[in-house]
């Protein structure tokens, strides 16, 4: 390896982004964007095409697509990605999911604030590219020390209250 990248490899906030947790948490996102994309056209075009106005027919299909796509993000994220820590996190099921959609809309926002940002100094293109970059750090950071936590292990005197 590289030496930088032996250094930082060694601090934990960015051991993770050199692993292979986060090449999945990449290869989740990928494949989240293509389960958007094909619900998008099918609702667009075959489920929702006799919804009129237009516009309220992409929004429909757009949060069926949105949603979609987040929650088969979220499952194969606490199924492969972060499969490691099943049982051991603080919440599960449920919890984790609210946790994971709140996790994705906060990532939204940072996209579409840093796309607007970056796109006037640069073309909006790469300023988007780079705004999804930011943003899937952050969630995968997020999701990381948040959602898929592992639970901390209390000592002795912590669980019977004698911690002083």
């Amino acid at each position: 390896m590289i030496p930088i990248l032996d250094r930082l490899h060694g601090v934990q906030a960015f051991g993770g982004f050199l692993g292979h947790r986060f090449i999945k948490f990449g290869t989740v996102g990928f494949l989240g964007t293509i389960i958007n994309l094909v619900v998008l056209y099918v609702n667009q075009e075959y489920t929702f095409r006799a919804v009129v106005p237009v516009e309220l027919r992409l929004h429909l299909s757009l949060a069926v697509a949105i949603f979609a796509a987040t929650l088969s993000n979220f499952l194969w994220n606490r199924n492969w990605t972060w499969q490691d820590r099943k049982g051991k996190t603080h919440h599960r099921g449920i919890v984790q999911l609210g946790q994971y959609f709140l996790a994705s809309g906060v990532a939204i926002g940072i996209q579409y604030a840093s796309t607007i940002l970056l796109s006037r100094v640069i073309h909006y293109i790469p300023a988007n590219v780079l705004a999804i970059l930011i943003a899937a750090v952050f969630t995968y950071l997020l999701n990381d020390g948040w959602t898929f936590a592992v639970k901390k292990k209390l000592s002795y005197k912590e669980k019977t209250g004698n911690a002083k």
